[in-house]
Parts: structure tokens; C-alpha cells; sequence
């Protein structure tokens, strides 16, 4: 098997995995975030690549969660990211629970085909590429948008919001497919 026909294996069992949890979240909470301003679920990810960062760091964890369920969060508020961009903040949450999946799997499959264009210029070098720096260019990536939503969106040469939370998407999906999927450590 190729490895890019791996990859688009690995893909679905991680969108498998992300997806399930955001459809459980919804009949838990509904849609309630359609109320968050994008600079929120900037903040929101970012706790949770600091808190990756700092498992990574100290080996150990007081709360039972650990890191995968973190870089689940990370792709699931990056695709909610995705989708206030598009839709706007509302005061209240008026999204359908099928269409607010539906923007989900657009998003994702949004995310997969830039991954597959990336993938081809850069031969699949993330394979080589340790979970903890996945984890530290996501931090990266959540900086520069901080940056840009500090500058009311604008950018001078750079990618937009939109194309660094995709870059985030990707990076997590790596890190579960290796933690996962490959059985590796953070």
C-alpha cells in the first residue's frame, strides 16, 4: 500500500474518532459555541496545546486525561474556528445539530485535500516529525493568529486565520495518527 493511500486510511479513522466526540459534545451542549468570537477558540486551543506541552514536559498528569484527548479538542475547536469565520458570532446558538455536522465534515475534508496538496510537495516528511514538535507548530501557528486577530485580521505577506487553523487541523490529526494509531509516545 502507498503511503499516501495509508495516509487517507489513517485520515478516516482519526476523522472517525474527532467526529464522534464533537456529535456526542452536540447532544450534550448543542451548539452553544456558535456564540464564541473566533479569539476565543483561539484561547480555547491554545490552553490545550500549552497543557500538551506541559504533559509532554513533566512525563507526568494529575488529571486522567491525557494528550490525545487534547489534540482531539484542538481539531474539533479548529474546525468551530472555521465555521464562525465562515457563519459569524451569533447571541444565540441557531445552528441545526445535522447542519452544524455537515460544516464539520466540509471543514475537515477541507483540511485533507490541503494536506494532500502539502503532502506532495513535502513528501509526507511528518512521519519523521515527534509528536512534541507537532504539538509546539501548533503553538506556533495559534501565536500567529493571536498576532493577526491583535492586527483586526490583517496581514501584510502572511496566510490568514482560516489557513493557519487548517495548518493546526492537519498537525493534530499527525499527532493522533502517531499517538493512535502508530502507538507513540507524546
Amino acid at each position: 500500500m502507498g503511503s499516501m493511500t495509508k495516509t487517507n486510511q489513517q485520515y478516516d479513522e482519526i476523522k472517525k474518532i474527532c467526529q464522534d466526540i464533537f456529535t456526542k459534545k452536540m447532544k450534550d451542549y448543542g451548539t452553544a459555541w456558535r456564540i464564541l468570537r473566533p479569539s476565543s477558540l483561539t484561547d480555547q486551543i491554545y490552553i490545550k496545546a500549552q497543557r500538551i506541552r506541559s504533559l509532554q514536559s513533566k512525563g507526568t498528569q494529575k488529571i486522567l486525561e491525557g494528550i490525545t484527548p487534547e489534540f482531539i479538542g484542538i481539531v474539533n475547536y479548529a474546525i468551530i474556528g472555521l465555521i464562525q469565520l465562515e457563519l459569524g458570532v451569533v447571541d444565540q446558538p441557531e445552528l441545526a445539530p445535522d447542519k452544524a455536522e455537515a460544516k464539520w465534515v466540509e471543514y475537515f475534508e477541507k483540511a485533507r485535500s490541503l494536506m494532500h496538496d502539502k503532502n506532495h510537495d513535502y513528501s509526507e516528511a511528518w512521519r519523521e516529525m515527534r509528536v512534541s514538535s507537532l504539538a509546539d507548530i501548533i503553538l506556533m501557528k495559534l501565536l500567529r493568529i493571536k498576532q493577526i486577530e491583535d492586527n483586526e485580521g490583517k496581514t501584510f505577506v502572511s496566510e490568514g486565520i482560516d489557513a493557519n487553523y487548517y495548518d493546526i487541523i492537519n498537525y493534530a490529526v499527525f499527532a493522533l495518527i502517531k499517538l493512535e494509531l502508530e502507538g507513540q509516545k507524546g
